[in-house]
């Protein structure tokens, strides 16, 4: 029976967005598509765009596999992993850990995944600092060191 409320879509949990981001990083700093990663999982690579989204939720098991696949430890999708609640037991201790989240967001494009690769290329420590600084630069931000 319909109620006369509009049904609203429900949003991905932070959390299985923050694991599904980590799959899709990986997945791609390994060059392996969604449909390889599905084949390997037995399922489709629709399932791992919903994955991937945090849309549909990763079950332990199908998390162990996958970690398998990928060749990474389960604790690999859950690094950086923001707090849920400030309440919540621990909570506090992750998120003074974590990382931003914009900083996940971006490694976990192709465009930081590129860049990254090719940042941790450069052998010479300084040219690598002088690469960050002309970001910075073109960015207009100062330096955070």
């Amino acid at each position: 029976m319909w109620s006369g409320k509009p049904m609203t879509k429900k949003s991905p949990n932070p959390v299985d967005k923050h694991v599904g981001s980590r799959v899709r990083m990986r997945r791609m700093m390994i060059g392996m598509s969604q449909e390889k990663l599905g084949e390997n999982l037995g399922i489709t690579f629709q399932q791992i765009q919903k994955y991937e989204k945090g849309t549909n939720r990763i079950g332990a098991s199908r998390l162990q596999h996958i970690s398998t696949v990928l060749g990474v430890s389960v604790s690999f999708f859950f690094d950086g992993i923001p707090a849920v609640t400030a309440g919540a037991a621990g909570a506090a201790g992750f998120a003074e850990d974590a990382s931003p989240a914009y900083v996940s967001d971006f490694l976990a494009t192709s465009e930081g995944i590129a860049l990254t690769r090719a940042f941790l290329k450069i052998p010479d420590s300084k040219v690598r600092r002088r690469i960050v600084d002309l970001v910075e630069a073109l960015a207009g931000t100062e330096a955070q060191t």
